[in-house]
């Protein structure tokens, strides 16, 4: 396995991980007392706020970024694009994307999206790697 498809299996674990934080604060909590709601999780998440909320919205967007970043992987590996070149886009990637999320829960909007940028920049360059 080349270190870009390790990739793309951490990219895969990203939105759960997001999804655990932001779930963290209701975990062990009886729902009557603002516990988390298995029984219905997407309105229980809808009304988090604050760090919990934007860990949903990172969770959200981790997975929006991911066909980008697979088909990117993918593409250049069909191609034949230079692995070094491919393994380096791709672990950029994920340091953006790690990057992305901490932006995030830490309420730096502009680093975000600058980080944001960065991932979707590694992706789009994967399509171009020869």
């Amino acid at each position: 396995m080349t270190i870009a498809e390790s990739c793309i299996i951490v990219a895969c674990f990203l939105p759960i991980v997001c999804a655990g934080i932001a779930k963290w604060k209701g975990f062990g909590r009886p729902r009557r007392e603002g516990g988390f709601d298995n029984h219905n999780p997407r309105q229980w998440l809808a009304g988090l706020e604050g760090w919990q909320a934007r860990a949903n919205a990172a969770q959200q967007n981790s997975f929006e970024a991911l066909p980008l970043f697979i088909a990117g992987v993918l593409v250049a590996g069909r191609a034949g694009g230079a692995q070094a070149a491919v393994d380096m886009l791709a672990a950029l990637f994920i340091a953006a994307r790690a990057g992305y999320i901490g932006a995030y829960l830490a309420d730096r909007a502009n680093l975000r999206t600058l980080l944001w940028l960065a991932g979707v920049a590694c992706s789009v360059a994967l399509f171009f790697v020869r």
